[in-house]
């Protein structure tokens, strides 16, 4: 394998590339200005393939002709096989994920179950990072809840350790109800607790049959060793495969397969694959791609073989493709080569197989139907919802911007106050405030209270940008205290409206009748979710604050402790935890403190009661 990346400093560097690009099989990066890699591709022969990128356009999708136009450099590097070249190219997607390329959505991010092989007493875990540190990975899976399914059946069919460590005097409850056999504190011998391993991993495989004879014939040889408690476990957990293996449907004759089904829709593009194994459905997953929007069905599936095989677990005997591809024969070599045995893929036209290829297919267009309804009804939740609710208030214009106030306290102690920002029927978090009222302290008013903090957020309103409505978490009294405040600063065109707390009647500016939103509409749960998250905004600054009372109340019954002494206290350590732990120089190193005062802090909490 050799390798070309030198950099271009313009158009002519590049050409002079293209000029010189080799006739042998390879792979090629096209980079755009800043270096980034945009795109990786193979080819059998570089010359040609790379060269056509920058022939006519008349006959390149939009995409490419995109792509070609962000092109401001290229590296190639030579194979010395196609199917060399394969394999870098999937590593290299894989690595860079390149902007033009199709790409398994967030794959990344599946989950799989890691058994360690390479330890003595192998543990059975999930995991979302696959290592080759010598432990064997299944998946992947593309929903968390199905490997956390799978790991509670694991437990329920075998006695598999979860502990890290295994220097246990004693072993746990789990040895007692008989879920583990208790490796930790030399329970069981090392090719006992393997032979089991065996059985999980053939079982993860899919081969239940294949379990099941493992199960017998080391349970009829523990009876002949006349070891019957051992024989009486497997006994147990082969009753218990049984039972799963009854509720696996056979839908072939024999072998492992994978069968692929494509469907795409404006949702995207979506991949199912059915999970064969010994003849028998044992799951399936669907895969979401992205970038797939240009290109054809045939280049959609290649992309989705070379990205999903390079990372699976474990690859069958045969795969089942609901069309043929040009690169068929290549990809069945190169998962050969990966296997270590011969693989077929293998474009079924009638039978069973067809059936199956027909059904996978099915199921999913049904996902994409599904991811379709759900960007229907996020979009109503949303953008449909602000549009409806201006209807229902009569606005100008769908309110695109809202913000909400809240007050809260207890008693008027620590009086606080929250703004939330929605863009688009959207929480937008970073714009979020919160105020720590001064003019109602320890007199609880809320109308005061919501004027101060209007007049604090709309004072320097040309600082922002302003809302297309203001919502203020109350009823009339209060939507009237703060209208007096907004319409003073000259903010006359904003609509203003209350939201009264029991019946989320909305409250509008001289008018006393107030408007109902329909019990179900989208603009009452959008009112709703504003308001709700007003109030957890507030409530969660109060709380943070009446902490911090408390802490300083404990502070006061320190001599010598005053105010700017409790204030130093707590901004330099910021815990009464850490307050309590600090050595007496620590203490004194805070500014304002002294010796003395340091050493009554000290003290103050190491006292013994009563004293």
């Amino acid at each position: 394998m050799t390798e070309s990346h030198q950099p271009c400093d313009g158009a002519s560097e590049l050409e002079q590339k293209l000029a010189h690009l080799p006739d042998k099989p390879g792979v090629y990066l096209m980079k755009d200005a800043s270096g980034r890699i945009i795109y990786v591709g193979k080819a059998v022969n570089l010359k040609n393939r790379v060269r056509s990128y920058f022939q006519a356009s008349r006959n390149h999708s939009p995409k490419v002709r995109a792509m070609v136009a962000r092109i401001a450099d290229l590296e190639y590097i030579i194979t010395a096989s196609e199917i060399e070249a394969l394999i870098l190219e999937c590593n290299l997607i894989k690595k860079h994920r390149p902007k033009y390329n199709i790409s398994l959505k967030d794959d990344k991010s599946y989950p799989y179950i890691k058994v360690t092989v390479n330890e003595a007493y192998p543990r059975v875990y999930a995991t979302r990072k696959v290592q080759k540190d010598g432990a064997s990975y299944f998946g992947p899976y593309t929903s968390a809840g199905a490997v956390h399914e799978t790991l509670a059946l694991l437990r329920k069919l075998f006695p598999l350790r979860t502990c890290r460590r295994l220097d246990a005097r004693r072993p746990c409850l789990q040895f007692h109800i008989k879920r583990c056999l208790a490796p930790c504190s030399g329970r069981v011998d090392e090719d006992q607790y393997q032979a089991m391993i065996k059985a999980v991993c053939l079982f993860l495989e899919g081969r239940s049959d294949d379990v099941v004879k493992e199960l017998k014939r080391r349970m009829e040889e523990a009876a002949e060793n006349l070891e019957f408690e051992q024989a009486a476990q497997l006994r147990d957990q082969l009753a218990a495969v049984e039972k799963v293996r009854e509720k696996q449907n056979i839908v072939t004759g024999s072998g492992d397969q994978d069968v692929i089904g494509l469907a795409r829709s404006a949702a995207g593009a979506c991949v199912q694959v059915f999970f064969i194994r010994s003849g028998k459905m044992v799951g399936r997953d669907h895969f979401l791609l992205t970038g797939s929007e240009e290109e054809d069905d045939a280049a959609v599936l290649t992309a989705f073989m070379k990205q999903y095989y390079s990372q699976a677990t474990f690859i069958p005997r045969e795969i089942l493709l609901p069309l043929a591809l040009d690169e068929q024969d290549l990809l069945a070599d190169w998962l050969t080569s990966i296997k270590g045995s011969r693989v077929d893929v293998v474009t079924p036209q009638r039978g069973t197989k067809k059936d199956l290829v027909t059904m996978a297919a099915g199921n999913a267009a049904a996902v994409l139907e599904e991811q379709a309804a759900k960007i229907q009804a996020d979009a109503d939740a949303t953008a449909g919802a602000v549009l409806e609710l201006g209807e229902h208030l009569d606005l100008e214009s769908p309110p695109e911007r809202i913000e909400c106030f809240d007050i809260s306290h207890i008693q008027g102690a620590e009086t606080v106050a929250s703004m939330v920002v929605f863009e688009g029927g959207r929480p937008k978090k970073d714009e979020y405030r919160r105020y720590k009222l001064r003019t109602v302290e320890g007199k609880p008013d809320d109308f005061k209270s919501m004027q101060e903090v209007v007049g604090r957020r709309y004072r320097d309103a040309d600082q922002g940008p302003l809302p297309d409505l203001i919502i203020i978490d109350g009823g009339k009294g209060q939507l009237n205290a703060a209208l007096e405040v907004i319409r003073s600063l000259g903010l006359h065109d904003i609509p203003v409206v209350g939201l009264a707390k029991e019946f989320e009647h909305i409250f509008r500016e001289g008018e006393s009748d107030p408007v109902i939103l329909p019990r179900h509409s989208q603009a009452l749960y959008l009112v709703q979710r504003i308001r709700d998250e007003a109030h957890r905004f507030a409530i969660t600054y109060h709380r943070k604050l009446r902490a911090k009372r408390n802490m300083v109340s404990v502070l006061d019954h320190i001599p010598g402790i005053g105010a700017k002494r409790r204030k130093a206290l707590w901004d330099h350590f910021g815990s009464l935890a850490k307050i309590k732990a600090a050595a007496v120089d620590e203490l004194a190193a805070v500014p304002g403190m002294t010796r003395p005062a340091a050493e009554a802090v000290y003290h103050f909490f190491r006292r013994k009661p009563g004293e």
